[in-house]
């Protein structure tokens, strides 16, 4: 067991005390199942100790980066866990990206390694190769390209004893945001703020118990994922039950099959859960309850859901740079539909004047602004970006870019992001309020609302729908549903009916794809 020296000995943290604790603590416990292999935490965290020998024999320490680009398997788990046991900083690569994409991730954070799921090499070897980093393979029993395995290089090491101790504000992740602008900013997260957002969801924000099973959908490269429901579900010694690859049809069965009491999903599983409900008639009767956040949940889901599967959506609200949960409806109280919740303990959330830029002016109660936070979850700063790094962080406060107010009560609403709010003859339209009546029409499975470049009116207000199968309803129809409920400014004017709309590896709708046809060739001028 490592010594801490004096000077690292009061103070220290780390994110790798969640395994190793509640190993200690419910070691014959399940910890992970993915398909018939189910995993406890004593064997989780043996595994990981080997991983991390493994990877200490390979020169990795405290403050290296090592990138990981692996799907939802325990080796996510083992891998993410056996580098911040060794001090080291994990970078999560979305498993949907290409080469010249994870290229940029390794070079940009400084990866001294790439972890890689052998079923990803094709764009994580390549990836690996320009960057010319090292790389270390997983879920591969003889891996086709010779490339070194981790497992076995694990069984030939010795296993770490224990982690290495962190100070509080040591980074710990180092994870990419989704570049809406321009390149992705790696935002460093430090070890007191993902414990601290862990010990605050589980204490006052969250109902999970020990033995509860989880849904594991949610992708673990992501902050919602790899906070929400890994960390905070083995901090509680939950079981995750992980699901690689998400349809509707697959969680109901495995909802039903692992008696699922929570499950943890972005607003477009829980449309996929409904519309596979069509026609699949399994009810998980265990499920307590579902936690929603990424995007703004339709209240149509939000009711349809309670009515079909017997449990209630909490909404919440959170960003990569927030750990990421801020606010919450939190569990034991019942949700107010359209809200986000109220702050998490010891996080402040106000609203805030959006066109002052250079300091903080709060807006009183009910006002519309940009939302601004501060507390023990935020981020400390963008990686090798120290101008982006104060643009956001103003005064203490967050600036988070999105539009909302908060009540009396302390109930925050989201209207839409600063930078996708329509401007339409200079009047403000907010695409959630426009998503929120189509969604209302009982042939739209989801929809999303976005401008487009207009000469006459500087935007258009755009939508993209899906609709549910066999019906007929046409855009004609839909345009005269839309514009009986909202003011004529708003409503959509063009609107396009696709199979699938596009989505992000979190499961974001990835509304730039759409709009992405209309920058070149502006929408000419049609009757208002």
């Amino acid at each position: 067991m490592q010594t801490p020296t004096p000077e690292d000995s009061f103070g220290t943290i780390s994110v790798a005390a969640i395994l190793a604790e509640s190993a200690a603590r419910t070691p014959d416990a399940t910890a992970i199942v993915v398909g018939a292999e189910e995993t406890t935490y004593r064997a989780l965290w043996e595994q990981t100790r080997a991983y991390a020998g493994a990877l200490r024999a390979r020169g990795i320490g405290p403050g290296d980066p090592v990138a990981l680009l692996i799907p939802n398997v325990a080796d996510f788990a083992r891998a993410y866990y056996a580098v911040l046991a060794l001090g080291g900083i994990v970078v999560p690569v979305h498993a949907l990206l290409k080469a010249r994409e994870i290229d940029f991730m390794l070079q940009d954070s400084g990866a001294k390694l790439l972890i890689c799921a052998a079923p990803l090499l094709g764009e994580g070897a390549k990836g690996a190769a320009l960057a010319r980093v090292g790389i270390l393979t997983v879920m591969a029993p003889e891996d086709p390209q010779g490339l070194p395995r981790l497992e076995a290089e694990a069984a030939e090491s010795t296993p770490i004893q224990h982690f290495v101790p962190r100070k509080p504000e040591d980074t710990a992740t180092i994870l990419y945001t989704s570049g809406t602008t321009g390149k992705p900013k790696g935002a460093l997260g430090t070890h007191f703020a993902l414990v601290e957002q862990v010990n605050v969801l589980l204490t006052s924000t969250f109902d999970i118990r020990p033995g509860d099973r989880v849904f594991g959908g949610l992708p673990l490269f992501h902050t919602f994922g790899q906070t929400c429901v890994l960390n905070t579900s083995l901090r509680r010694g939950a079981t995750v039950v992980m699901c690689e690859k998400f349809s509707g049809n697959t969680a109901l069965e495995l909802m039903q099959k692992h008696k699922i009491n929570i499950f943890f999903g972005v607003p477009t599983m829980y449309v996929a859960l409904l519309e596979a409900a069509r026609t699949n008639p399994i009810r998980p009767d265990t499920l307590r309850w579902g936690a929603s956040g990424g995007a703004a949940l339709p209240l149509a889901v939000m009711g349809k859901f309670r009515e079909v599967f017997n449990a209630d959506i909490h909404e919440g609200y959170g960003l990569t740079e927030t750990s990421p949960v801020a606010s919450f409806n939190h569990v034991g109280t019942t949700p107010r539909p359209g809200t986000v919740g109220t702050p998490l303990w010891g996080v402040d959330i106000e609203i805030a004047r959006p066109e002052i830029t250079d300091t903080i002016e709060l807006l009183p109660r009910g006002e519309l602004g940009e939302l601004v936070v501060r507390g023990h979850n935020l981020f400390k700063g963008y990686l090798n970006q120290p101008s982006s790094t104060a643009e956001s962080m103003v005064d203490g406060w967050f600036r988070t870019g999105d539009l909302g107010t908060k009540d009396e009560d302390g109930y925050l609403r989201i209207l839409d992001r600063k930078k996708e709010m329509i401007i339409r003859n200079g009047y403000n339209v907010y695409p959630r309020e426009v998503e929120e009546v189509l969604n209302q029409h009982p042939d739209v499975i989801s929809a999303a609302v976005f401008g487009v470049p207009h000469e006459t009116h500087g935007q258009e207000v755009a939508a993209a729908v899906v609709l549910a199968p066999g019906s007929t309803i046409t855009t004609e129809q839909l345009t005269k549903h839309a514009s009986a409920q909202l003011a004529a400014y708003k409503y959509p004017r063009i609107i396009k009916i696709l199979t699938e709309l596009p989505l992000g590896p979190s499961g974001k709708i990835l509304k730039r794809e759409l709009a992405a046809q209309y920058t070149e060739n502006p929408v000419r001028p049609v009757p208002s």
